[in-house]
């Protein structure tokens, strides 16, 4: 499968509303598009930013969306949005959370890689990180996206709520440390969001 996120920046005062019509709206418009297996909506009100996942069967697919949606798109975020960045990638591991509750929460973690070593990484996550995250109390979910070509990858995990969140950063410490050394990568950022909504139906 493979994913295209956005991730905008702007006036946290003006992100509850473009959020609402990226859930009701935007959601609808995705799920009229060939190929379209699911989103994911997140956001930080207190700083301002909003990322948005849409999973897609093919990469035909996903390009041809992102070509039929990109000026509604813009135009549904430019009242929050001052920067905006898309990116597309391979779902390399993918386990979506199942029956998600309100009040769930996103921890998003950027890396790079040599793009050499993107099988390593790949096999690090599937084989040593996966097992170990659903063991964590609270873990429901997550998934490797990865840019083979330019050596960059995001880790999404869901938990159930803030709390479990918060309580999971010392243990995912430790498995994120291992799976780095293991694959060789480099962790760019940790955020965290509230999730409006997800869900991503995977082929059978």
């Amino acid at each position: 499968m493979y994913v295209r996120t956005m991730y905008a920046t702007g006036d946290p005062a003006k992100l509850g509303g473009v959020a609402d019509a990226l859930a009701t709206e935007g959601r609808r418009l995705l799920s009229e598009q060939p190929g379209y297996r699911g989103m994911g909506l997140f956001v930080d009100r207190e700083l301002g930013k909003l990322m948005v996942g849409s999973w897609w069967d093919d990469e035909a697919s996903r390009q041809a969306s992102d070509e039929r949606l990109r000026e509604r798109r813009a135009e549904m975020v430019a009242p929050f949005a001052r920067t905006v960045a898309i990116d597309n990638w391979e779902a390399a591991v993918a386990s979506p959370p199942q029956g998600l509750q309100p009040g769930a929460w996103f921890r998003l973690v950027r890396m790079e890689f040599e793009p050499a070593d993107a099988d390593r990484l790949v096999e690090a996550f599937r084989d040593t990180a996966m097992p170990k995250l659903r063991n964590i109390p609270g873990f429901v979910g997550g998934s490797l996206l990865i840019d083979r070509a330019t050596g960059r990858a995001t880790v999404g995990a869901f938990y159930a709520d803030r709390q479990k969140l918060v309580d999971s950063r010392s243990a995912v410490a430790a498995v994120r440390e291992e799976a780095t050394a293991q694959a060789n990568v480099i962790t760019r950022s940790i955020e965290e969001f509230e999730v409006v909504l997800a869900q991503v139906n995977m082929p059978s």
